[in-house]
């Protein structure tokens, strides 16, 4: 089952997405600039095959929640969403925040 959703967060919209899959679920928020999503994003590929994309994303592990996934402090991110500011350890819905 594929869930899409708007959400709010301190009144700025995003777009969570809920993919239920056999065994696991994938998740991801996305703003206009960038998302977060689950443990399945391939940050290295981001930073490295893709970087000339600037792609601004973060990863979260252990989630299995759009709502855990905005909690979650994020594992790592891409070297574009490092230059807007968002780090390691930062929590989902904080990065979406600079992600708008």
């Amino acid at each position: 089952m594929v869930e899409v959703k708007p959400i709010i967060i301190d009144g700025h919209p995003f777009t969570a997405v809920s993919v239920r899959l056999p065994k696991t679920n994938l998740l991801a928020v996305a703003g206009e600039r960038g998302y977060i999503m689950c443990g399945a994003l391939d940050v290295a590929l981001l930073n490295e095959k893709l970087r000339d994309r600037g792609i601004v994303a973060g990863r979260a592990v252990g989630v299995r929640t759009i709502e855990q996934l905005l909690e979650a402090p994020l594992e790592s991110v891409t070297v574009a969403a490092e230059e807007l500011g968002i780090k390691r350890g930062m929590k989902g819905k904080d990065a979406l925040l600079k992600m708008r």
